[in-house]
């Protein structure tokens, strides 16, 4: 939504300046004051801009209130968290505890990595990454120092595991995982690469702990609440005017 204001901004602040600059040379103090008019005259497009989309966001109607499948319940405090589990159970009679973390798969995977996912028109962005959702899921049993996990591609109608390994608990987890930023050793094989009997073994596995396109509603839904109150939130924390005004000192 913000790439689509930026443009709009900047096309009006270019037609202005094509009317507004003169087109014969004139004395150095005229052509300050043209420079200072034209770049209050931007910062008042931008700013304006941003207060339009601001009222746009704040107008958006959130989606309907869905509860995660039963026995997953919430994390406390995720919507509020940068990263971390969104979701937790427990599963059997050895006491396995099981979180999941998720985020967009467009912010996980490289830059044109899921081109063919677009339109038919061939338009791609926000309404194409958030039905692309890329989970951590983590897999512990209680006095064990070692969790396994699993990274995988959630889709509506299905999920597919990118990667499985066993790793510290106390190794860091979650976005910083789902990007392969962590330095806790060996990350495990490319799933593509194990035996077709272990990979269907390992669907089965998470399959019977409920790590199914079940969940897929009920995410979707949690990451369009949290981008729409992490906006609001960096809306109302910052002074648009103020920060115009900064990059217009700069500039001179």
């Amino acid at each position: 939504m913000l790439r689509r204001a930026a443009p709009s901004a900047a096309a009006a602040a270019s037609t202005f300046l094509r009317h507004a600059l003169p087109t014969s040379r004139s004395s150095s103090s005229s052509a300050a004051a043209t420079a200072v008019a034209s770049s209050t005259a931007v910062n008042s497009i931008l700013l304006r801009s941003l207060k339009e989309h601001y009222l746009e966001v704040s107008k958006m109607t959130p989606p309907p209130k869905i509860s995660p499948p039963k026995p997953y319940t919430i994390v406390k405090g995720a919507l509020d968290q940068a990263s971390g589990p969104v979701l937790r159970r427990g599963y059997g009679e050895a006491g396995e505890e099981i979180s999941i973390s998720v985020a967009r798969l467009a912010n996980i995977m490289p830059a044109g990595a899921d081109d063919y996912e677009s339109d038919d028109d061939g338009a791609s962005g926000v309404s194409e990454s958030i039905n692309q959702l890329f989970l951590h899921v983590d897999i512990s049993r209680p006095g064990s120092s070692k969790s396994l996990q699993f990274l995988c591609g959630l889709y509506p109608d299905a999920v597919g595991i990118h990667s499985v390994c066993l790793r510290s608990k106390t190794a860091e987890s979650g976005t910083a995982v789902m990007a392969g930023k962590s330095g806790d050793g060996y990350q495990g094989r490319i799933f593509q690469e194990l035996d077709e009997n272990v990979r269907d073994a390992f669907h089965h596995y998470i399959e019977a702990r409920g790590i199914n396109e079940k969940l897929f509603p009920f995410l979707q839904a949690w990451l369009y609440v949290k981008d729409h109150r992490n906006l609001i939130r960096w809306f109302k924390s910052v002074d648009i005017s103020n920060i115009l005004l900064k990059i217009t000192s700069r500039r001179q």
